[in-house]
């Protein structure tokens, strides 16, 4: 498959509008930091990996042509780092990869401006390159969780247009796909956003991977009729006890697996693993706009005035999780003991 969801020509930075796929395919060129944050915001790119390699490219395009001295510029990097941090609330890899593009410019803070300049976008272009990489490696872990004739199931998208390259749960798919003969896979449609429907089935197509595509309120009907082998989903952010927010209806499928004793997996890197976060009720939830719920294809389709819960994330309790599939291998119970030793040797 060609399209990636982001590039990076050395002047710019490439963004394919995923709102606007799998019938268009429409370049979006940032050029500064106040157009990739408008890009996550707007969820022009989407998906916890994706939006962090972005916003590593935005701390670049935020400071590339300032002019001072460096008290004054590393005072602008972090008024870069913190705003584009707000774009979005909950993917801990946004803050992650910006904090970590601010921790290497300060390291060779001793360098000329040029040369810190430099260096943060040789940063960004390694986080980039070490995603694609930690994708595959997710990947291969997971692929050993599956057999031939497995049916797999997933919710919203976590394919390459969600990262760098590959995909994450996706990506477990994928590599499954390229090992085993007979693996399907069943792909959620993601209400409100349809992130399966018009993201993960288009990537499933390009792919050659066959699939079913179901609405949201059919997984547990499907499951009872003994149609689904195992489910992987990504991960926007993992607190360190295991528990974890990603696209809502992510707990549904979870309760539901664990009543068909169906085995749910969460495959993530560990960039996506808070340190700082104990449990999932210190996760911050994004509520969105109401009229993605009130609306489709920019068509109202309930009453005006109708109230509406919109958020774009739930959380599932580490209890309903098998394992967390991560580029360094596959974590199980007690996670608080196995993500703990896993950070130790990160």
């Amino acid at each position: 498959m060609d399209i990636r969801s982001l590039k990076f020509d050395g002047k710019a930075l490439h963004i394919v509008d995923q709102r606007c796929l799998p019938f268009d395919v429409i370049d979006v060129i940032c050029s500064n930091e106040q157009e990739v944050w408008e890009a996550i915001k707007l969820m022009k790119i989407r998906g916890a990996p994706a939006i962090g390699v972005a916003a590593a490219y935005g701390m670049n395009l935020g400071v590339k042509d300032f002019s001072g001295n460096k008290e004054e510029f590393f005072k602008k990097l972090k008024e870069v780092r913190d705003y584009l941090n707000s774009a979005r609330p909950t993917a801990v890899n946004l803050k992650w990869a910006t904090q970590r593009i601010f921790s290497y410019a300060k390291k060779h803070a001793e360098q000329s401006l040029d040369e810190i300049k430099q260096e943060i976008l040789v940063e960004a272009q390694r986080i980039e390159e070490e995603d694609i990489d930690t994708n595959f490696r997710i990947g291969e872990f997971g692929s050993a969780l599956f057999k031939e004739n497995d049916t797999i199931m997933t919710i919203c998208n976590s394919g390459a247009l969600a990262t760098a390259g590959y995909g994450t749960a996706f990506g477990v798919i994928r590599r499954s796909f390229e090992k085993y003969t007979g693996i399907k896979a069943i792909a959620l449609e993601t209400r409100p956003y349809l992130q399966g429907a018009r993201l993960t089935a288009f990537e499933l197509k390009e792919l050659g991977i066959p699939f079913h595509l179901i609405t949201d309120n059919m997984a547990g009907f499907i499951m009872s009729k003994g149609l689904v082998s195992g489910i992987v989903v990504g991960a926007d952010r993992i607190a360190t006890n295991g528990d974890t927010a990603n696209k809502v209806g992510t707990y549904t499928l979870a309760v539901l697996a664990n009543y068909h004793k169906i085995p749910f997996y969460v495959a993530a890197p560990i960039s996506t693993i808070d340190p700082h976060i104990e449990s999932g009720n210190d996760i911050p939830i994004e509520e969105r706009d109401p009229e993605e719920v009130t609306h489709c294809g920019g068509k109202r389709i309930a009453p005006e005035g109708t109230k509406v819960y919109n958020p774009s994330f739930d959380l599932t309790p580490n209890v309903l999780i098998n394992a967390i599939i991560t580029e360094k291998g596959i974590l199980r119970q007690s996670f608080k003991e196995s993500i703990k030793e896993i950070l130790k040797n990160n």
